[in-house]
């Protein structure tokens, strides 16, 4: 998947840093966002643009860039490997540092005469390396971004480690930051981008690119070089995402990654409340949950758009469409999986595949209508007994019209009556009098009117 999509922005907001950072001086951006989402690609990129970028009118040269990787060596491989890249790139003489701080060092001081990009991607994994250097670096920032002609990047995939690194006012780089730039995945409007460039999309595919992928770029490649069949040649032998899963998520969560798997997989079977996940694990589950809402942001809380704030009517989910259907559809049958039966976790996902992606149906068009921009509230509704519910309601309180949603895979199976029934209670709870309101089916069936309703105004800023 050649193709940038939908980070002109971010791109614009990088090249703009790092071309006036000659006036501006120092600059330190952050760069968050899950593994394999696109931080490095965007970053490259913007290495790209700067190629063309001048340090002023007068002087004609590139601004110079390093990129450099924290990989999982020793402290002495990697100032080995920055060295060489250093005198490569800068093309410094008599450069012999013994330590990460001395380049770093070295690097400020460079910049007082050349502008300069410094890309440090996986910032994070510095903590396993020598966690005293996050104090060297804020003492060398601090001591040097007025004078320094630098731009740097900081770049990190484990979500949790990133903010605490800069936004615990305990840690030495707290508030150090000019910019902090959280990449999520692509919108639905890019998913169906890509399958319309690629020639494969169809309703149904949209809904199974948007379960495998959730917009994470490297999926999408994924499904673009199988084009069909793409669960019977995922569910096999070799398969990158079997063991995905584990990968994004067991260095995240650390020695407790066992409560959180398991948490995670009693959500992806519909067990939603703090009752339903503790009697289908039969423990308590302690702070889990709001560690995995506030420290990783895996899930959600959701609550029906009637409630308040401070409401405990409160549901969870899990905020990645891929990892529910990993949950719900690898980890759970994770003992088949280790003896080579894929044949077996095939069969299950056929099986229960009608259900599960009735829900996933349900969560696309709501992120559909998030990136509509059309609407300032959307929810669903379910009274205190946790019946009547209604999929999704839509609300404009400007334009003050409020619209009740029926998600169904055809829209023969839509029952009018009963969802102005539905409806008709929540608007009791609402109190919006003189809102002009509409009930709608959105269902696979009707996925292009759906569409152009939602993204014409998407489609015009692309032209």
């Amino acid at each position: 998947m050649d193709k940038f999509y939908n980070r002109y922005g971010h791109l614009d907001l990088l090249t703009s840093i790092t071309q006036n950072v000659a006036t501006t001086k120092g600059r330190l951006t952050v760069i968050i966002g899950r593994r394999r989402v696109g931080k490095t690609k965007l970053i490259k990129e913007h290495i790209k643009q700067i190629q063309c970028v001048k340090t002023d009118n007068t002087n004609k040269k590139p601004i110079k860039h390093l990129y450099f990787f924290i990989s999982k060596k020793s402290q002495n491989q990697l100032v080995t490997e920055f060295t060489e890249l250093i005198i490569h790139v800068l093309k410094v003489k008599f450069f012999a540092p013994k330590s990460l701080r001395d380049i770093f060092e070295f690097l400020f001081e460079y910049a007082k005469s050349e502008p300069l990009l410094l890309a440090i991607d996986e910032f994070q994994d510095i903590t396993f390396i020598d966690n005293r250097l996050y104090s060297d670096l804020q003492n060398l920032w601090d001591s040097n971004k007025s004078e320094s002609k630098i731009h740097l990047i900081c770049c990190g995939s484990r979500y949790s480690m990133m903010i605490n690194l800069f936004q615990n006012n305990q840690e030495p780089l707290f508030n150090r930051h000019d910019y902090f730039i959280n990449i999520k995945p692509l919108t639905p409007y890019y998913i169906k981008q890509i399958m319309h460039d690629n020639n494969i999309y169809t309703p149904d595919n949209y809904l199974m690119w948007w379960m495998l992928s959730g917009g994470i770029p490297k999926y999408l490649e994924w499904l673009c070089l199988l084009k069909t069949d793409p669960l019977e040649k995922l569910i096999n032998h070799g398969s990158p995402l079997i063991n995905e899963g584990m990968h994004r998520l067991i260095e995240e969560f650390g020695k407790q990654h066992r409560i959180y798997f398991s948490i995670l997989h009693a959500i992806s079977l519909g067990n939603t409340t703090r009752t339903r996940i503790e009697d289908f694990l039969k423990e308590g589950i302690g702070p889990h949950l709001q560690v995995l809402d506030l420290e990783f942001n895996i899930i959600d809380k959701v609550r029906p758009i009637t409630s308040k704030d401070n409401s405990r009517d409160i549901r969870y989910q899990i905020k990645d469409p891929f990892l529910m259907f990993w949950f719900r559809f690898i980890y759970a049958n994770w003992s088949a999986i280790e003896i080579g039966n894929f044949e077996y976790v095939q069969a299950m996902i056929k099986r229960d595949f009608h259900q599960f992606s009735g829900k996933a149906l349900e969560d696309l068009f709501k992120a559909i209508l998030v990136e509509s921009k059309q609407y300032n509230r959307i929810g669903g509704y379910w009274d205190r007994k946790g019946e009547n519910e209604i999929d999704l309601i839509a609300i404009n309180d400007l334009n003050k019209t409020i619209e009740f949603i029926e998600v169904k895979r055809q829209l023969k199976h839509f029952n009018k009556t009963k969802l102005i029934q539905k409806a008709n209670q929540a608007l009791t709870v609402l109190n919006l009098p003189k809102y002009d309101v509409s009930f709608e089916c959105y269902a696979l069936d009707n996925m292009e009117h759906i569409l152009n309703k939602h993204f014409l105004t998407l489609q015009k800023q692309q032209h």
